[in-house]
């Protein structure tokens, strides 16, 4: 039996990971012929399906989330006009909950495996290769715990149980080769569930914290940083659930790493201070730390049973910060419970003050299956029936507010990926906050849209949305900034100055370099380039000197080494 196990990805930079677990899982089945195909969601659909079809496979398995889910099902619904006998299975957290109803609105659909798939998966097979499915009756599938499929005219499921897999029993996909390691970003998972219990997060359904054997761990992370494999991101609700043992693994991958990048998600006031002793020792550019503060109130996290001591989340973000060279994301979520659009502005504040290097707001996505569905239901939230499920309004935020506290957060991003505007923002900070700063941008954007933004384009973009904040006798300093910010991000070509910065031509050099500084030492095949700029202050140091200063830049680039940019 050919059996494809595929899904859509978000970005083609993502490998999955819950394929290669399925397939590690079901190596050992006899006439099992197993293969992996992977798309993204910005592909045609034709060119999927023609592609899916030209596998000629008896079982397609798709993974479904909630950037796939409603691509996923147009295929589905072509895979059986095509090919009606191909049988058609559905797994992941889109599939988990509401599965009647989705089998019911989509005949194409076959089987649907609820929550942890492996080893529901691997008793599908056997008992479709054992009972050959289309010339003899079902006998084993009722037996199969957690799935979900068709008799005749009738939609049945096996027994429903919270039975949790042994995850040392599930074969490593790393080990198998199962798992394409050329690409720029590759998940990894040391542990499943979650012990916290937000409304929130479909975690707080899956039960309390498994983690793989440590020797098990050790073995697959040494195996990917050997293979050089550029990004690794681990998947674990809270890696630091348990602080000794992240405390092991962290030294682990200090002794190990060669030039991988990690990327955790953290509960920051789990934090033992030997934790920080050993983040202490990590390199620059080697570990990002993603933190779910969500609100900085806590009556609105209680009542969505977050169980989390703010007072220890902010004193350990703060050590972080100065003690170690660790990237740190930290993330609200808007559309809480009592948390009104002041609120959110307060909460946004108390997380720019820990002044971590990236913020990302998300609305509330009232997700199948969550609790959050529950209270929704009950405080009259209004969220989209699609995926995925984006709040529109509750009590305490208007749909204005939420499409607000949206451009609020595509303006962070915009600015955190284009350089961060440290020095335009610490001067537009001098009299009023960044959560005021970003609300009065916000308000200016309108319905802009913000997407596809080159980076002049979004500095551009920066002066217009700030020019009321700086005032009619402050606009040459802001610009002066801003015009600092861009330059220790890209280098200013003569004739394409941002607008902003065009008034100031006469103070602009794109000097010739005969020689190197000294001290500076450039990898072979990298290329150095010079531009020299008299500005209004002179924002080298912390603090600003009020008097003209000429800097030069320095833009250093090579194939695959991206641009670093000095001044000297």
């Amino acid at each position: 039996m050919k059996i494809l196990l595929t899904t859509l990805h978000a970005k083609y930079s993502h490998a999955s990971l819950a394929l290669p677990c399925l397939a590690a899982s079901c190596r050992d089945i006899a006439g099992a012929e197993i293969a992996i195909r992977e798309w993204t969601v910005n592909e045609p659909r034709e060119q999927i399906l023609r592609l899916i079809m030209a596998e000629r496979a008896d079982l397609i398995a798709f993974s479904c989330y909630i950037w796939n889910i409603e691509q996923t099902l147009r295929i589905i619904s072509d895979i059986r006009k095509i090919a009606p006998r191909t049988m058609i299975a559905l797994g992941g957290p889109e599939a988990s909950f509401g599965i009647f109803e989705l089998m019911h609105a989509n005949k194409g659909i076959d089987f649907v495996i609820k929550g942890e798939g492996e080893e529901v998966f691997h008793q599908l097979l056997k008992a479709l290769i054992e009972e050959d499915y289309g010339h003899s009756p079902w006998r084993s599938l009722a037996e199969i715990a957690n799935l979900f499929y068709r008799d005749g005219e009738d939609l049945v499921s096996g027994p429903i149980t919270g039975r949790q897999i042994k995850l040392d029993t599930i074969p490593s996909p790393f080990e198998a080769g199962l798992v394409g390691l050329e690409k720029p970003l590759v998940y990894y998972e040391t542990s499943r569930g979650c012990p916290f219990s937000c409304a929130f997060c479909l975690s707080s359904v899956e039960g309390p914290v498994r983690s793989f054997g440590l020797e098990r761990i050790k073995s697959d992370l040494l195996l990917l940083i050997r293979h050089n494999v550029s990004q690794i991101k681990l998947v674990d609700r809270t890696f630091n659930y348990d602080a000794a043992r992240a405390g092991l693994l962290w030294e682990f991958i200090l002794e190990q790493n060669r030039s991988s990048h990690f990327h955790f998600e953290i509960a920051a006031d789990l934090l033992t201070d030997d934790n920080l002793r050993i983040l202490a020792q990590v390199p620059e550019n080697t570990f990002r730390f993603e933190i779910g503060v969500q609100s900085a109130s806590e009556s609105t996290l209680a009542r969505v049973g977050r169980k989390a001591d703010l007072a220890r989340i902010y004193h350990n973000v703060r050590r972080l910060r100065e003690e170690t060279k660790i990237e740190l994301h930290l993330d609200l979520v808007a559309g809480l419970p009592e948390e009104d659009y002041r609120g959110f502005l307060d909460s946004l504040q108390t997380v720019a003050g820990l002044k971590p290097h990236e913020i990302q707001i998300e609305p509330l996505k009232v997700l199948k299956g969550s609790p959050m569905r529950e209270i929704a239901a009950r405080e009259e939230y209004l969220f989209s029936s699609s995926p995925p499920y984006t709040i529109l309004r509750n009590q305490w935020l208007s749909y204005d507010d939420i499409c607000r506290i949206e451009t609020i957060g595509r303006l962070l991003d915009l600015f955190q990926k284009h350089g961060g505007f440290a020095t335009a923002f610490k001067l537009l900070q001098r009299d009023r906050s960044l959560a005021n700063i970003l609300d009065s941008m916000a308000r200016k954007a309108g319905n802009e849209n913000l997407s596809s933004f080159s980076r002049r384009r979004v500095y551009e973009l920066f002066a217009t949305l700030a020019e009321e904040l700086a005032g009619d006798g402050g606009q040459a300093e802001l610009c002066d900034a801003l015009f600092f910010d861009y330059c220790l991000s890209e280098m200013p070509l003569m004739g394409k100055l941002p607008a902003f910065a065009e008034a100031g031509l006469d103070r602009c050099a794109w000097p010739g370099l005969r020689e190197l500084p000294d001290g500076l030492e450039l990898p072979s095949g990298c290329r150095i380039k010079a531009f020299r700029y008299e500005f209004i202050n002179d924002y080298r140091q912390e603090e600003w000197k009020k008097n003209p200063a000429t800097c030069t830049f320095l833009y250093v680039s090579g194939a695959g080494q991206g641009l670093r940019v000095l001044m000297v």
